[in-house]
């Protein structure tokens, strides 16, 4: 006798699913619902187990090996290790002061210099959670020295640092790519406008918002803009400037793979920390913690694929596209049930793991209505959301981590947030809307 595997498939999603919410590993979660799952569907319970066990243990051993050949693993660590030398180097610091020096005439300028600085800070490195522990350390104490509404401040931060997920060369990108079995230099392309756009958002927005009301960021005469910048500094800053034009213009320009120009854009960063002054222990250090950082997320893509196969052999995408059938939901209504399953879940999980579990049933089944490349970049910024949205919100609880003020609450952060993540909504609501805007400049370049 076999199970049924509509109710197999169900009972394995609600085993990991609660496994996740108390405790378990998400790798783990997946990899022993992935393997438990496969014994099933091909052992039954009719004293085959042995034969299902054999099979599930081999088709694993067989995803395994051909997953972690592919060269597109090797981005994600070279990324952020790009990422590393960057900001141990201190060249994200420069990178602050130079736009911040540039801005002085712009309403709340501080502001607006967290949210360009977060923006180029994306284009090199590529992931928030570095951008919000930076800039938590470098924006934060020089807006609230210089009057800036607590509350204001920190939502300027945490809100900003969301660029990193869509901005290419986005870690997030990388997986989407990875998991959906899409382009991800076609991904990093499609990222670049709307991002622009919600940089852009931000930056209006804090100015109108400063303009109607002053108080939240006084206008001020800094010593800084007196002196003006050091030789080093303008140096330092322009530099990561030359190695975002050199790594994403690479890739968009076909002369590097993603995996060639994180290999480039990683060696060009450490060259520049070695002008900043780093030296072998602190490029040790760097490594070792981009290797501790990246591990678990390889360890992570590599079980979500077996998760992704094991629900591919019992049908989940026809379970789940049949369900919608039923209940006649139509392309609209589809779209918006994934929007709800993805914000409810950015409550509780980290980006990824929404990414790993979600987008093996999803990605096959809007590619009949929605471009899988703007597809893409919607699902990121509403999983962008996601890390804004009480009561996980990782980003948030990475800036109450890294500021050096304790007094200050988790409530702040996501009331000064709130504005951002409706900008984020609207910009992903564009591109439902009109998908040309992510698809354009790949159907051109590529």
């Amino acid at each position: 006798m076999e199970f049924d595997q509509n109710a197999l498939m169900l009972l394995m999603f609600a085993i990991m699913f609660v496994g996740i919410i108390v405790g378990v590993h998400i790798a783990f979660a997946f990899a022993m619902t992935a393997l438990i799952g496969n014994v099933l569907v091909f052992g039954g319970i009719d004293g085959e187990f042995a034969d299902g066990f054999d099979i599930a243990l081999k088709g694993l051993g067989s995803v395994a090996y051909e997953y972690l050949r592919s060269a597109v693993f090797a981005t994600i660590p070279l990324f952020m290790l790009l990422g590393d030398f960057v900001n141990k180097s201190g060249s994200a610091r420069d990178l602050y002061k130079l736009i911040n020096h540039g801005l002085k005439a712009i309403p709340g300028r501080l502001a607006v210099a967290t949210v360009a600085g977060n923006a180029v800070f994306a284009a090199v490195t590529g992931v928030s959670i570095a951008a919000a522990a930076a800039f938590s350390r470098i924006a934060y104490p020089q807006m609230r020295h210089h009057g800036y509404d607590r509350t204001f401040a920190l939502g300027a931060v945490a809100g900003s640092a969301c660029l990193g997920m869509i901005i290419p060369p986005s870690v997030l990108l990388i997986v989407w790519g990875i998991v959906a079995e899409k382009s991800i230099a076609a991904l990093f392309i499609a990222g670049a406008i709307p991002g622009l756009i919600l940089a852009g958002f931000f930056m209006v927005y804090i100015g109108v918002k400063t303009t109607m009301n002053p108080e939240l960021a006084p206008k001020y005469l800094d010593e800084a803009d007196k002196e003006g910048l050091s030789r080093a500094e303008i140096a330092s800053g322009s530099g990561i400037g030359a190695l975002i034009l050199l790594v994403l213009g690479g890739i968009w320009g076909g002369l590097f793979t993603p995996t060639e120009a994180g290999g480039v854009g990683a060696m060009g960063a450490m060259i520049l920390g070695i002008i900043k002054g780093m030296r072998i222990k602190d490029i040790a250090v760097a490594v070792v913690e981009s290797a501790k950082a990246a591990a678990p997320i390889m360890f992570l893509l590599l079980t979500a694929n077996m998760y992704a196969k094991f629900m591919e052999a019992a049908g989940m995408s026809e379970l789940i596209r049949e369900t919608f059938a039923t209940y006649q939901l139509g392309n609209v209504g589809i779209v918006v049930v994934i929007i709800l399953i993805w914000l409810v879940m950015g409550m509780i999980l980290d980006s990824i793991s929404i990414i790993l579990i979600t987008v093996p049933i999803f990605a096959p089944l809007t590619q009949g209505f929605f471009d899988p490349i703007a597809f893409g970049i919607f699902g990121i910024l509403v999983i962008e959301a996601g890390l804004l949205t009480p009561p996980f919100g990782l980003l948030v609880y990475t800036v109450k981590g890294a500021v050096e003020d304790k007094s200050v609450t988790l409530a702040e952060i996501f009331r000064g947030s709130v504005p951002y993540w409706i900008l984020m909504l609207a910009v992903m609501l564009i591109i439902w809307a009109f998908p040309g805007v992510a698809t354009w400049l790949p159907s051109m370049m590529i």
